[in-house]
C-alpha cells in the first residue's frame, strides 16, 4: 500500500489576491489543464470555493478513456490554502493541498499531493512509467501555462516538481 507524494512549486510575479482568484475558482482548472485531457466540469463550480463543496468533472487522462472524478473541497483558508480530496475517481487516494504565500515581488504557489494508485502491486508496477510521467506532464503544462499568463518571477525555484 504505497502512498506517493508529488510536490510542485512555482513563483509568479502576481499578487496573492490574483493567485487566489485563479486557484480558488474551479472554472479555471480547464485553463491550466492540458487540452487533450478533455477536462469538463459537470457540476459544483457555480459558487466561490467553500469547505464541503462537491465538484464533479470528466477527464480523459490516458488513451481516450473518460473518467468521472468527484472531489470535495474539505478545507479553505482565504488567500492561504485549500484542500481537495477525491471522493470518486481514478485514484485509491487523492489528497491535494494548494498553498499560496507572498514573497518579494509576487507569490509562491505550492501543491502537495498524497495519492495512492488502485490495483495493489499492479498499480505500483505501472506507477513509474505511466502515472508518474503523466502527473509530471500535467504539472509541467500548468507551470508553462502560468508563465504564459503571468510571466516569470525573478526568483526561480530549482526543483519545481518532486516525487517521493
Amino acid at each position: 500500500m504505497k502512498i506517493y507524494t508529488l510536490r510542485a512549486k512555482q513563483n509568479l510575479p502576481i499578487s496573492v489576491e490574483k493567485a487566489w482568484d485563479l486557484l480558488s475558482n474551479p472554472k479555471n482548472l480547464k485553463t491550466i489543464t492540458p487540452e487533450y485531457m478533455g477536462f469538463k466540469i459537470i457540476s459544483g463550480a457555480d459558487r466561490k470555493m467553500y469547505a464541503g463543496q462537491i465538484i464533479q468533472y470528466i477527464v480523459t487522462p490516458i488513451a481516450g478513456v473518460k473518467s468521472k472524478w468527484v472531489t470535495e473541497i474539505t478545507q479553505v483558508v482565504d488567500k492561504e490554502y485549500f484542500v481537495d480530496e477525491q471522493r470518486f475517481g481514478p485514484y485509491a487516494l487523492w489528497h491535494h493541498k494548494h498553498f499560496i504565500k507572498e514573497i518579494p515581488g509576487g507569490v509562491e504557489m505550492e501543491d502537495i499531493i498524497d495519492y495512492k494508485i488502485p490495483f495493489g502491486i499492479l498499480g505500483q508496477l505501472v506507477h513509474p512509467f505511466l502515472v508518474k510521467p503523466k502527473l509530471k506532464e500535467i504539472f509541467e503544462f500548468r507551470r508553462k501555462k502560468l508563465i504564459e499568463m503571468y510571466g516569470t518571477h525573478e526568483i526561480p525555484i530549482t526543483e519545481e516538481i518532486i516525487f517521493s
